[in-house]
């Protein structure tokens, strides 16, 4: 066998990406599959943004573009930082990526290594964690609980930092919980950071805009005095429905401590992936600058879908749910039911078609709760339901 670092050894992956694989076997082989799991809008990409991107390809635009972007996408998405902050960045601070988790990766193996803490929210999305592993350094995972609405606590946060501790991640609105931190919290955490100048940021906002019953989406940019240490992530795979396009866009650090890392993270870009294509970049400034009304739509079904979801689930035998306030999952609480999580999600998946994700993929907080994703049809989702009532009431 050829031998490989064992770095390699610590990689998990998105088990999500492992559910659709075998949910769509399962359909493959004739069995009717309702798919519940991936975090993927089912609307299609807005048409202005389709054609943005053909026009391009038909314009010629057809080679390599600079590792940071090409500056008019850059400057789109200063112009819709602008818009939904306040806060106005710089194009030279603006990286352009190939989807959401080369940004997860570069901040972590920038930071990580072995003798250092990265904290990260738990449960999560499943990547953090494995990268942090991957770089050597001790993942430290920062509690979100369901009594706190899912949401994290500054407090418990603050209390786990360390002069050991070198990044902080988080994520508002939050996969896989649908929790939305309130802006009292995030304001505590803010002071508290104060105390620990040697800690970067990480905030996970690609569903910034994913928020319901008049819920606030703070992001960390419209605090100043973090913006030396602080990395956004964001991008346009949830807001526009634009997943398989592997857009992503992030937000890099200014002033005398933190301006370095652009270069870095440029020079990463480089080596790893050269560039993100012409034509998907057009189609992305195609959707900041466009009409948003495809956006809107989208919300207002995503937030019909959620009530059924969170009534629907209420309804069942040992089955609890608290609303969830942002993003397009639900959580709910299974412990109830006598299943531990992840063999509640495999049997839903072989013997009632539904596929979900069992909470320990999420985190070792996981245990107790699976994900359930309404970026699905009304209908798929009441059949859904009334399939995973059906199977819980045997």
């Amino acid at each position: 066998m050829l031998q490989t670092i064992s770095a390699f050894d610590r990689i998990g992956e998105e088990n999500a990406f492992a559910v659709l694989a075998r949910a769509t076997a399962l359909a493959a082989s004739g069995k009717d599959v309702i798919n519940l799991g991936i975090g993927q809008p089912d609307f299609r990409t807005p048409d202005h943004i389709v054609e943005a991107a053909i026009k391009a390809l038909r314009d010629g635009h057809h080679g390599y573009t600079p590792a940071t972007g090409l500056l008019a996408t850059r400057e789109a998405v200063v112009r819709r930082t602008l818009t939904t902050t306040g806060v106005e960045v710089s194009p030279e601070n603006v990286m352009i990526m190939p989807g959401g988790k080369p940004t997860m990766y570069a901040a972590i193996i920038m930071f990580g290594e072995p003798g250092v803490d990265i904290l990260y929210p738990d449960p999560a999305f499943p990547i953090y964690r494995p990268m942090i592993e991957y770089t050597g350094a001790r993942p430290v995972p920062v509690p979100i609980r369901e009594e706190n609405g899912f949401a994290f606590s500054a407090d418990e946060t603050l209390a786990l930092i360390t002069p050991r501790t070198r990044l902080l991640i988080l994520n508002s609105p939050a996969n896989p919980t649908g929790g939305v931190t309130p802006r009292a919290e995030i304001e505590k955490l803010v002071k508290g950071l104060a105390r620990h100048p040697q800690v970067a940021i990480l905030s996970d906002e690609i569903y910034e805009v994913m928020t319901y019953d008049g819920e606030e989406h703070v992001s960390l940019l419209t605090f100043p005095e973090l913006r030396e240490r602080l990395i956004i992530l964001n991008g346009w795979s949830k807001t526009w429905a634009m997943t398989g396009w592997r857009m992503g866009w992030s937000i890099w650090p200014n002033g005398d401590k933190g301006a370095h890392l652009y270069d870095k993270v440029r020079k990463l870009a480089v080596n790893c992936w050269s560039c993100v294509n012409a034509p998907s970049q057009f189609a992305g400034i195609a959707a900041i600058d466009g009409p948003q009304d495809d956006v809107a739509k989208m919300m207002k079904a995503f937030d019909r879908r959620r009530k059924v979801v969170v009534d629907g689930l209420n309804a069942l035998p040992g089955v609890s749910c608290i609303t969830p306030k942002g993003a397009f999952y639900a959580f709910p609480n299974v412990s109830k039911t006598g299943w531990k999580a992840k063999k509640l999600a495999s049997a839903l998946l072989d013997d009632a078609g539904v596929a979900l994700i069992g909470g320990p993929d999420f985190g070792i907080l996981g245990e107790g709760y699976v994900r359930l994703s309404y970026a699905n049809s009304e209908e798929n989702i009441l059949r859904a339901l009334e399939r995973i009532g059906a199977f819980l009431a045997k």
